[in-house]
């Protein structure tokens, strides 16, 4: 069987178990499971649990390239006020060289022209860009351009509410395969879209689902964006609310959907526990989890980087 074949027909079986669990909110459980970094690791007390040599371990391992664009800058946003938040010790420091021992990622040129700009809803444009920043691939299986970058990752926009499977198939999930094949030196990292109030039954949810069981079946790493904004800190679910990147949701009345806000009602009933930050089309505590979560990520990035 020729490769494309295949993919084709490994795509098949992950859309399929993808549309299986597309009426509801459930997580799709596989042996990747712990290479996926959603709303269970996007609390301060998941942080907490990483211990200070997890963190440390991390910041000397990890050379980090991250293209976004406004909605990517969340994570990066919650990460550069949190060191702040958490006694500003220096020990949850970030910048974009690695200097003064702050874990070193690199962000891209956002929607400028320099390296890595724009985000992976700009097919093929992402692909070239990441071409042209790893450039060829050394002995190490790291890019000859950069050698030192061991992670790649990559953010979307609110592209993935309009695309088709088959488009998330071969602008992405095919793309983000070749790159793992190509530079085996380094780590990418998967994402899914941003909530967009479609709820259950849009297209949003079936892609980032697809996205979702790829990674699950292939054991590839994945931040996921998307199921961080569907639960608050406390666990309560939202996603078959039609919530919205905004944190905004639909309540239930006797006279018909209210919307409400979880980011908000969390912060006003949880002072001291947040922390300001900048949180492009949402609020600060959802950019908080999504700090929260990628120091997870990066210290399990570290752990199998030794």
């Amino acid at each position: 069987m020729k490769r494309n074949d295949v993919v084709l027909a490994f795509f098949g079986l992950v859309l399929g178990a993808a549309l299986s669990s597309c009426g509801d909110g459930s997580s799709l459980p596989a042996d990747g499971d712990s290479r996926i970094f959603d709303h269970v690791h996007a609390t301060r007390s998941a942080l907490t649990a990483l211990s200070d040599a997890d963190i440390l371990l991390a910041k000397d391992a990890l050379h980090i390239g991250y293209g976004h664009t406004s909605h990517g800058s969340q994570i990066t946003d919650g990460l550069n006020s949190l060191d702040a938040f958490m006694g500003g010790t220096g020990l949850y420091s970030t910048n974009s060289s690695g200097a003064g021992g702050a874990l070193h990622l690199y962000e891209g040129d956002g929607y400028g022209s320099g390296d890595l700009d724009h985000d992976a809803g700009y097919y093929p444009d992402w692909t070239a860009e990441t071409e042209a920043f790893l450039g060829p691939a050394n002995p190490d299986g790291r890019g000859s351009a950069h050698p030192e970058f061991n992670v790649i990752m990559w953010s979307w926009c609110g592209q993935l509410s309009s695309r088709s499977a088959e488009d998330v198939r071969t602008q992405y999930l095919e793309p983000m395969a070749e790159f793992e094949a190509e530079y085996p030196g380094i780590a990418f990292v998967y994402m899914t879209g941003h909530a967009d109030g479609s709820g259950l039954e849009g297209a949003l949810h079936r892609n980032n689902q697809i996205i979702r069981a790829w990674c699950a079946e292939r054991g590839s790493w994945l931040f996921d964006f998307y199921d961080i904004e569907c639960y608050d800190s406390d666990g309560a679910y939202y996603g078959d609310k039609h919530v919205t990147d905004a944190c905004d949701y639909e309540d239930e009345t006797g006279t018909g959907p209210v919307t409400r806000n979880w980011a908000l009602e969390w912060q006003d009933s949880h002072p001291g526990e947040w922390y300001e930050c900048g949180a492009e089309h949402s609020q600060p505590v959802n950019s908080n989890r999504k700090a929260y979560a990628a120091w997870n990520l990066f210290a399990a990035l570290a752990r199998e980087a030794q």
